[in-house]
């Protein structure tokens, strides 16, 4: 059952859905988890994958457009903006939390791709938010900064210079997240596996959504660049932290970002790594996604109730340091 929602954001609106369990009436107040989802995505797409699967184990998920992208509102368009993709998670914990048939006190965050750093970010300092699972996790900031040929420094020098010609033009300069087509990806010498399975995953019929551009605004690039989505993780994140992995390394990074946030967490439950899986394969090939939600629904099941036994695991964790998880890594 979906719910298509508006979740106010200031002057604006973000386009949500909210996804409950079918048999749900309300009665009793369903556990909710807010999906946070990669960069240059819409709602329909990987998020969903997620949040459909999330509701037919019980609970209610939230998957939103961010703000200037998708069906939300937002001017600039395209702009990936890294601070305002995590505010946009605090705005939908907001409606979460004066929902009727939502228990505002079992909140959780998942976060795929660029919004799992967006959402361990967000959940540092909002601890509305009491357990938190990434899949795949991005570090955007490392990303972009390896992205700049000459360095950060000289990156950041020349994004100055596309910013000033932009407000001489009057007009944004964008730039395109991927090449739309596996042709033209091979004409620029992208060929790895991971750019190829990007390709065919949001420009081709598999994953392809009409509100998902492909464009992404290059003022926001600075931003990028200077960011860095585990900065105080070691101090701030005291809730549980659930991460499940690729395990086919490539070039994404997220493998090496996710095991720096399991190292980095004070509170780490569980690190789940699918063998034989490549990054954009957690998007949306059932037998990986399938696995990865079965790991996040045990642990959102034990961490998002309220009971005393859980509160004082919470607090044991964010106590020590050098510790040992709870869990050891599991390959499927």
């Amino acid at each position: 059952m979906i719910e298509h929602l508006t979740i106010p954001r200031g002057p604006i609106e973000l386009a949500a859905d909210l996804h409950r369990p079918d048999a749900h009436d309300g009665t009793v107040p369903l556990p909710a988890v807010v999906l946070s989802t990669p960069g240059s995505s819409v709602k329909e797409q990987i998020g969903a994958n997620y949040a459909s699967r999330l509701a037919a184990a019980g609970f209610a998920a939230l998957v939103f457009d961010p703000a200037h992208q998708g069906r939300s509102g937002g001017e600039p368009r395209d702009l990936e903006d890294p601070y305002r993709r995590g505010e946009d998670i605090s705005y939908a914990v907001d409606v979460l939390d004066t929902l009727p048939g939502i228990d505002a006190e079992r909140i959780g965050v998942l976060g795929i791709c660029a919004g799992g750093g967006y959402a361990v970010h967000t959940a540092r300092t909002d601890h509305r938010i009491k357990a938190v699972g990434v899949v795949v996790p991005g570090d955007m900031g490392a990303s972009f900064r390896a992205f700049q040929p000459d360095g950060p420094v000289a990156g950041l020098d020349a994004l100055a210079d596309v910013r000033r010609a932009e407000n001489r033009a009057g007009a944004p300069d964008r730039e395109s997240w991927l090449p739309d087509t596996l042709e033209e990806a091979a004409e620029v010498g992208l060929t790895d596996i991971d750019t190829t399975q990007a390709i065919t995953y949001y420009r081709t019929g598999r994953g392809r959504h009409e509100n998902s551009t492909n464009l992404r605004l290059r003022r926001g690039d600075a931003l990028l660049v200077g960011y860095d989505p585990f900065h105080l993780v070691e101090e701030l994140l005291t809730q549980p932290l659930q991460v499940v992995l690729a395990g086919r390394r490539g070039n994404t990074g997220s493998y090496e970002s996710g095991m720096r946030l399991w190292e980095l967490a004070p509170n780490p439950v569980d690190l789940m790594v699918i063998e034989g899986a490549g990054h954009y394969e957690m998007y949306d090939e059932p037998v990986h996604v399938d696995a990865a939600v079965a790991r996040l629904v045990a642990f959102y099941s034990a961490y998002l109730r309220i009971d005393d036994q859980v509160s004082a695991t919470t607090r044991r964790g964010s106590e020590r340091r050098g510790r040992q998880p709870s869990s050891a890594v599991i390959r499927e």
